[in-house]
C-alpha cells in the first residue's frame, strides 16, 4: 500500500505543478469567481500545508511550522516559488511515506485529527482524497477564468 501510495501522490503533484503552470495569468491564481471562496493559489498553498504538516512533518519528521491563516488570506505568492515549494513536497513525502512499514499502517496515527482515532492508513486515504478535491477545485476555477 505504501508504494501505490506513494506513486498516486506523486502523480498528483505532478497534475498539480501542470495546473500551475496552466494558468496563463499569473494574477490569475488569485482570482474568485461567483460564489467561489478560495482562490487557485490559495488552494495550491493549503495543499502544500496540509501535506507538509501531516505527512512530511508527522509522518516523516521533517522541519516545517504551518500556517494555515495564510494559506487562505495569504496573496501574490510567486508562481515559482509555489512551484518550488511543491516539488520540496513531493520529495519530502516520498521520504516520510518510505519511512513507513506496512505494518505502522494499521496502528493509530499519533493524533485525533476528526475527534476520534484512526489508522495511519486511513488517514493518508483521507488526505489523498482532500488533496484530489482541491486539485478539481484548482482546475475548475482555471477554466472558468481563463476559458
Amino acid at each position: 500500500m505504501i508504494k501505490e501510495l506513494i506513486e498516486l501522490f506523486e502523480r498528483d503533484l505532478k497534475r498539480l505543478e501542470k495546473e500551475l503552470e496552466a494558468f496563463k495569468k499569473e494574477e490569475n491564481l488569485w482570482k474568485t469567481q461567483g460564489g467561489i471562496s478560495n482562490t487557485a493559489g490559495n488552494l495550491i498553498l493549503h495543499l502544500n500545508g496540509n501535506l507538509r504538516t501531516f505527512i512530511c512533518k508527522e509522518i516523516g519528521g521533517f522541519d516545517y511550522t504551518r500556517d494555515r491563516d495564510f494559506e487562505f488570506a495569504g496573496k501574490g505568492v510567486s508562481r515559482e516559488k509555489m512551484r518550488a515549494e511543491i516539488e520540496l513536497v513531493s520529495k519530502q513525502l516520498v521520504a516520510s511515506l518510505e519511512g513507513l512499514n506496512e505494518e505502522t499502517l494499521n496502528q493509530p496515527y499519533p493524533e485525533e485529527k476528526f475527534g476520534y482515532s484512526m489508522t495511519y492508513n486511513f488517514f493518508l486515504m483521507h488526505l489523498y482524497g482532500h488533496f484530489n478535491y482541491h486539485l478539481g477545485q484548482i482546475n475548475y476555477l482555471r477554466r472558468i477564468l481563463e476559458g
